[in-house]
């Protein structure tokens, strides 16, 4: 019998890929179709998204997966959360598209705080506070783009939308924008007048797993596909790699570990108190309406800028390179706290990281290793104190951690994840997001009967490597050291 095949167009903040997925007696196999970089722009001072040339790569790779004349029943593109595309009345894409670590981020949220409290914007979101969230963005934008704009999209919506023609938000990625209450399971009212901003421009809410229509024919013509289906699956990629996550029983939490690290647990219902906006937590929708409360953390962007700088510099390295001049550097030399906001803009990583140090009187991280070391090792501290936090939230103790997405293959990270935690780590699947956008378009299709089958097909077909925890009493003592630093 013939496997069934679905597309799943994966953009990532450093690139973006078309995945062939095909599922087979129960067991998912993935291509990688076509890579593209993704590439932010600086256009007239403004830090942007080259959306054109991502779509014109998009048809590259829906050209190649034409050529290998297989059967595809489906496709939906997932994308990282809070930026969106703006279209006008004809459905023309209005430039430029920011970038969330664009500054105007910052501005809106000045803006915004001056028109409604923030314990105010948290009871209507649950959505934890980060200037770059949709809602800062909007305050920011200009009245006469708002005026020109007839539909606001996010990412992957945006492409489903250019896909397809169904203008519709996917509620794992509305979730994301700060404007969407999950209590109502609507656009908030509250904050769109509040903001003025007018709610015509908001599509309607779909859930997960969306039947969008098919291929625009336009487009199957000049890519040769035949007809296949455009499904909104989970359109947010923390919401794909969450459905991926091949978890059975118990108390267990996730990590979606990439250029940013999500760590959270899956709920029935949302945790909108004061402790989670104190302790700045979010509230964001998961598969079949579920709740991933969930912490936004910094992650290997920090390995990833220092990288670039050095490159630049004319110093490169490779990451495996870099893993293991950090596994040879001497440990707990030196930490910082990766929450510090210097972190989050690009640029001269390796000098924020020296400066901080310095500021804490601490040994600045004289090589590569030594500076890379110090970045993963700090950032598996902030994953403990992060996990005691949700343990602190929903009363209840975890026992093991889930790392999915590309992350998951440092296995030097993973080995100081479990160590820091004093918890088993399951490291995989790499290729989280991607299976996870292909399961729930095999689930939306009647191909699979549940969420819980398809966790099973990602146990029975993808590798997930067991990292038992050691050195406890040296990373309990580099906690306490970490804790001072980030109070």
């Amino acid at each position: 019998m013939e496997p069934t095949r679905y597309l799943a167009c994966d953009l990532g903040a450093e690139s973006g890929r078309l995945i062939l997925g095909a599922l087979d007696h129960g067991r998912l196999t993935l291509e990688e179709i076509h890579r593209f970089p993704n590439t932010p722009v600086n256009v007239a001072g403004s830090l942007t998204w080259n959306v054109p040339h991502l779509f014109e790569e998009l048809k590259i790779g829906l050209k190649k997966a034409a050529v290998r004349k297989l059967p595809i029943a489906s496709i939906s593109t997932d994308s990282w959360g809070v930026d969106y595309l703006l279209f006008d009345k004809r459905g023309a894409l209005i430039e430029p598209t920011f970038h969330y670590r664009d500054a105007r981020g910052q501005r809106g949220a000045e803006a915004t705080l001056k028109k409604i409290p923030w314990e105010n914007i948290f009871a209507e979101t649950g959505i934890q506070y980060m200037a770059l969230n949709t809602i800062f963005q909007l305050a920011a934008e200009s009245p006469a783009r708002l005026q020109q704009a007839h539909q606001i999209l996010h990412i992957a919506d945006g492409f489903n939308f250019l896909l397809c023609g169904a203008a519709r938000a996917e509620v794992s990625n509305a979730s994301t924008s700060q404007l969407y209450n999950p209590l109502t399971k609507t656009w908030s009212r509250r904050l769109l007048d509040a903001l003025d901003l007018p709610a015509r421009l908001f599509p309607p809410i779909v859930s997960s797993g969306t039947r969008l229509g098919p291929l625009q024919a336009e487009l199957a013509r000049e890519t040769g596909l035949p007809t296949l289906e455009v499904i909104a699956s989970c359109s947010h990629d923390t919401a794909a790699a969450v459905a991926a996550v091949p978890a059975s029983t118990g108390n267990w939490a996730y990590l979606s570990s990439g250029t940013w690290s999500l760590m959270g647990v899956e709920l029935p219902s949302p945790i909108i108190t004061d402790a989670c906006r104190e302790l700045n937590f979010t509230n964001e929708v998961g598969y079949g309406g579920t709740v991933r409360l969930l912490k936004n953390i910094i992650g290997l962007w920090l390995v990833q800028e220092c990288r670039r700088d050095w490159a630049n510099a004319g110093q490169s390295y490779d990451y495996d390179r870099l893993t293991k001049l950090a596994a040879a550097a001497p440990p707990f030399v030196s930490l910082i706290n990766p929450a510090d906001p210097r972190f989050v803009g690009p640029g001269d990583m390796p000098a924020k990281i020296a400066a901080l140090c310095r500021e804490t009187a601490q040994p600045v991280p004289a090589t590569a290793g030594a500076m890379i070391r110090c970045a993963l090792e700090s950032l598996a501290l902030l994953y403990r104190r992060t996990l005691r936090q949700i343990e602190q939230l929903i009363g209840s103790r975890i026992e093991r951690l889930h790392i999915v997405g590309g992350g998951s293959k440092n296995e030097l990270l993973n080995q100081f994840t479990a160590n820091a935690l004093q918890i088993p780590v399951l490291a995989g699947p790499a290729e989280a997001t991607a299976a996870g956008n292909l399961l729930v378009q095999a689930i939306t299709l009647g191909h699979l009967s549940s969420l819980e089958a398809a966790r099973q097909v990602v146990r029975d077909s993808m590798e997930n490597r067991e990292v038992e925890p050691t050195e406890s009493v040296e990373w309990d003592a580099a906690f306490r050291r970490f804790e001072k630093l980030a109070q």
